[in-house]
């Protein structure tokens, strides 16, 4: 039920960027391009309530999914040429919210059908889906555009999507808030979300997922800066795509798993500090095509740990309730630094070189892994080791 949401991903952070740059749009701006697309997902918390509140999470499920192949039908007819960089942006940002509404729904069916002990586990798997299509999209669309063209690479994933739909069929239908009046669901809905704010780890969580740790932002511009490594289309369609894909599920599934045992936090942090040391040693290796395979999937398996391990996280904050809307809420917050990360990362680029870019994004994200333990010590120094059992 995740993948058609990892495909449009894929499809608008992968292979657009690729055909971009392919017709002569600057990294800077391709960049800015996807950090808007992407931003739609500091606009889940809208979303959230409606889910919540209104229709059963099935047909919201279907309702996104119808929109985003058509949005995604809409990208393909476009013209490439920089004079058309604001209607594509408005497209593709169109685009990610109809995919929001797809992953909405899935999120509210974890969080109420997914036991505790277990929701590690099913973080893990979610994300596989998520990394997963999000590498079908991306790589399975860079190869049909290299290729073929744009239009067909369109029409192949909006029927991917539209397969994954029949998964639906063996999952029970939920309405997150059941049995009362509108009036006493949004009240109901308050009082979940004071228990959030009130509580101190949900607050320590929505900090750190506003910060640069375990962004992965570079997975947004890996086809747009390949040409600096001298990859070819189709090292950069199989490296962002099928086994990259195999790689970042893998990642996914150990994450969850190791959420489960050593603990979410630490598992999220570990992954944070994995990626930016991935990042670093990346930049300093030589600009070579064997080094920019290496380095990507190195990079894929750490955004699998560190997806997988946010998920967890997340779920664990959020409780049950009004969970739509909590995860929407946590989820708008958690992807900003995917946003902002974006645009700072394709800035250094067009300004210092590949090399600076994924140096500026490892001590980033190092510095945020630090500043997070640091304050947790200085507030109260058990609550360093606590993580490990939360």
């Amino acid at each position: 039920l995740v993948l058609p949401w990892g495909i449009s991903s894929g499809f608008v952070t992968i292979a657009l960027p690729f055909a971009l740059t392919r017709a002569g749009f600057p990294v800077a701006l391709t960049a800015s391009i996807i950090a808007v697309a992407v931003s739609s997902n500091l606009w889940r918390f809208v979303a959230g309530p409606v889910a919540d509140l209104t229709l059963t999470l099935h047909r919201w499920y279907l309702i996104g999914l119808g929109a985003s192949v058509v949005t995604l039908g809409l990208l393909a007819v476009m013209p490439l040429h920089p004079d058309a960089a604001r209607p594509l942006a408005i497209v593709a940002f169109l685009s990610q919210v109809a995919a929001s509404l797809i992953v909405l729904p899935v999120g509210g069916l974890m969080a109420h059908t997914v036991a505790d002990d277990r929701k590690g586990r099913a973080s893990g798997w979610y994300q596989a889906g998520n990394v997963g299509g999000s590498s079908f999209g991306g790589g399975a669309g860079v190869w049909l555009v290299s290729h073929d063209s744009i239009h067909v690479a369109a029409v192949v994933l909006a029927i991917a999507m539209l397969v994954c739909s029949a998964a639906l069929r063996f999952v029970p239908d939920v309405r997150s808030i059941t049995g009362e009046s509108a009036a006493q669901r949004l009240r109901a809905m308050g009082h979940d979300f004071r228990e959030l704010v009130r509580s101190p780890i949900a607050v320590f969580t929505i900090l750190l997922l506003m910060s640069a740790a375990g962004s992965g932002a570079a997975s947004n511009l890996w086809s747009a800066i390949a040409k600096d490594w001298h990859a070819s289309d189709d090292t950069v369609a199989l490296m962002t795509g099928a086994l990259g894909g195999v790689v970042s599920i893998g990642g996914c599934i150990i994450g969850g798993w190791t959420a489960d045992r050593v603990g979410r936090w630490w598992s999220y942090l570990g992954a944070s500090v994995v990626m930016a040391l991935v990042t670093i040693v990346m930049a300093l290796a030589p600009r070579t095509p064997t080094a920019y395979s290496a380095g990507v999937l190195c990079y894929m398996l750490s955004v699998g740990l560190s997806n997988a391990a946010w998920s967890a996280v997340v779920l664990f904050a959020i409780g049950r309730g009004a969970a739509s809307t909590k995860y929407a809420l946590l989820a708008s917050l958690g992807n900003l630094p995917v946003v902002y990360m974006t645009a700072i990362d394709g800035w250094v680029h067009d300004r210092a070189g590949a090399g600076a870019m994924l140096n500026a994004e490892g001590a980033l994200g190092l510095a945020c892994v630090g500043l997070a333990l640091l304050a947790l010590w200085r507030i109260n120094p058990k609550a360093v080791p606590k993580l490990a059992r939360e």
